[in-house]
């Protein structure tokens, strides 16, 4: 959710960054810069040359009241060419089937057909759930990405992996659907709460240690101007982190292998999701806690240097502060109940557990052997970093 909080906009010649998606489903461009909104229906268009399909969008009530003014700013005054507009609650309580048979529904009543276009104007969950009932809605229809935080433009916005969550575990229902295009405006970064924008960073720290060093140093030197805001240093860290996950979505399309690395942080980042009810940390937050378990497993195995692993670790944290948690009433209890929740992750193959490890920064593999009293001692450290960090 975004707040009213409104940093200066800085006035200068803006630099577009566009990256391009190609897998064997689809190929599609990532396009980031700011001010993108401003120019949304002519680039629409662009996307749809000859032809003026209907438009409708999906957003949260709270992203609509900041931005409804400069969205339709570009679009032409006739009513017949306006989007029609449809809310979806802020929340992962709303990430569910029950929300998606009711969004059909109304896109149903409202005319909308086979070459209408769904817009997701909004953070991970808005376009999870977009994603998702575009797949679905008459067999698959097209939409486009316009994400409002930096954890949907880093990471969600684009893979083409969309979903809602069960009670027995988050993103269990879902499907592969590629947008037609990702605009990402780093201009609606600047109204972002303070939380909202470090648990986003905390997906493009993953970027940097999974696959690419020169990210990783660029957010070590210039944190402070990264953490305010700054617009130049939001645009470079964003652009990285989508080049990191674009290209290895472009060589696996449905994670049946490299796409794996992107779930760095993911396993235990998960089960702390799970532990709170989804209620107590951002979703970056928790992937925060559950990357500096990964790295406890990592430097357990010897498979990275003292030195990496605390250059990692105190980048997570300096993206913080990371809110505290408690799974269960004793530390020991907690790291039990989070190793216990692991077996439920989607990611298992087999029945077997996968868990990727930093072997360098900018470099991974997975492993399928990592054992319960590995885990349980990796999570019991970082739940004493927490407690330190806590105080």
């Amino acid at each position: 959710m975004q707040s009213a909080r409104r940093l200066p906009l800085r006035y200068h010649k803006p630099t577009v960054s566009t990256i391009r998606v190609t897998t064997p489903a689809a190929a599609y461009s990532v396009t980031i810069a700011p001010g993108l909104l401003r120019t949304l229906y002519p680039r629409l268009r662009k996307l749809t040359p000859g032809k003026t399909p209907r438009l409708f969008v999906v957003t949260s009530p709270a992203i609509w009241a900041l931005w409804h003014k400069v969205f339709l700013a570009s679009f032409p005054k006739s009513e017949a060419q306006q989007p029609t507009v449809h809310f979806l609650p802020a929340g992962e309580s709303h990430k569910r089937l029950a929300v998606v048979e009711s969004l059909a529904q109304q896109l149903a009543l409202a005319g909308a057909d086979r070459d209408s276009i769904l817009l997701a104007f909004g953070g991970g969950i808005v376009g999870d759930v977009t994603g998702f009932l575009a797949a679905i809605y008459m067999r698959g229809i097209r939409y486009v990405g316009l994400p409002t935080t930096v954890l949907a433009q880093v990471d969600s916005s684009l893979g083409g992996k969309t979903g809602v969550n069960l009670l027995a575990g988050k993103n269990l229902i879902g499907a592969f659907h590629h947008p037609l295009a990702v605009f990402s405006d780093i201009d609606l970064l600047r109204t972002l709460p303070a939380a909202e924008l470090r648990a986003g960073l905390q997906e493009a720290i993953k970027s940097g240690i999974i696959r690419d060093p020169t990210l990783f140093r660029f957010m070590e030197k210039n944190a402070n101007a990264i953490l305010s805001g700054d617009p130049a240093a939001l645009h470079k860290v964003v652009t990285a982190s989508v080049r990191v996950k674009a290209d290895v979505v472009s060589q696996d399309e449905k994670e049946s292998g490299l796409r794996m690395v992107l779930n760095f942080g993911h396993t235990i980042g998960h089960a702390i999701e799970a532990a709170t009810h989804y209620r107590k940390l951002l979703h970056g937050e928790a992937v925060a806690w559950g990357s500096i378990a990964a790295l406890h497993v990592s430097l357990s195995r010897a498979l990275i240097t003292p030195e990496d692993f605390a250059r990692s670790a105190n980048l997570i944290l300096r993206y913080g502060p990371i809110p505290p948690f408690k799974a269960a009433a004793t530390p020991q209890a907690s790291a039990a109940r989070l190793v216990a929740l692991t077996s439920a992750d989607k990611k298992k193959r087999s029945g077997r557990r996968a868990f990727v490890l930093a072997t360098d920064i900018g470099r991974t593999k997975v492993a399928y052997d990592v054992t319960d009293t590995e885990l349980l001692a990796a999570t019991s450290a970082m739940l004493s970093t927490l407690r330190q960090v806590a105080g």
